[in-house]
């Protein structure tokens, strides 16, 4: 870590509906929503599904991930920085929102993609962590369903067409992210090595 920089980032990244932002509630650290980065409805870059029947909201390529990797460097320097407001229902940015660490020395960046930036972050030398939270295939999309009908984040039949097929794929979105760098785990061995990288010495540059 560089004499200018105040904190590292654990990404923490894993199938929708795993559980990522419970578990970076738990741990108490300040959190980064890496999901607020995806890309507006409008934006004509974003991907197509296979049919070419709607946009591929689970495609890497439907999120802004320089600007996403933006907020992580600006806030392991500066301990601030200023991030979009999503809303999925809407597929737009509603505003802007301030995220300050409070001299915290570490924090987390959760979402869907965070595996898409591990190499970046660690070329810059901002990444403390990244975990892949992995509870199952059955328990995730059950928690998935609920989570996205609670929230009114789609139509029914769009959320259940959608849950089905990311069930189906999600071993295999497992294993994309644990090649990207990010260390597959249980919710509890997550949380233990969440706390091993706080209680880590911070790396300081000569």
């Amino acid at each position: 870590m560089s004499p200018s920089q105040i904190a590292r980032v654990i990404l923490l990244t894993g199938p929708s509906g795993s559980g990522k932002s419970s578990l970076a509630a738990r741990t108490g650290l300040p959190v980064l929503r890496l999901d607020d980065f995806y890309k507006e409805g409008d934006d004509p870059t974003l991907p197509e599904l296979p049919s070419g029947i709607g946009t591929d909201w689970d495609s890497p390529l439907s999120w802004n991930a320089d600007a996403a990797v933006a907020s992580v460097a600006e806030l392991c320097a500066t301990g601030r920085t200023s991030v979009p407001v999503y809303e999925i229902s809407s597929s737009s940015i509603t505003g802007r929102a301030a995220v300050d660490l409070g001299g915290a020395p570490l924090f987390i960046a959760e979402g869907i993609f965070a595996a898409e930036i591990v190499a970046r972050c660690a070329e810059l030398g901002l990444l403390a962590e990244a975990i892949c939270l992995s509870r199952g295939a059955v328990t995730t999309a059950r928690r998935r369903f609920v989570r996205d009908l609670r929230e009114g984040r789609k139509s029914v039949s769009f959320l259940l067409r959608r849950g089905w097929m990311l069930m189906r794929a999600e071993r295999g979105i497992v294993a994309r992210h644990a090649a990207l760098g990010a260390r597959v785990c249980g919710r509890d061995a997550a949380l233990e090595r969440i706390r091993a990288a706080h209680r880590r010495p911070v790396p300081v540059e000569a």
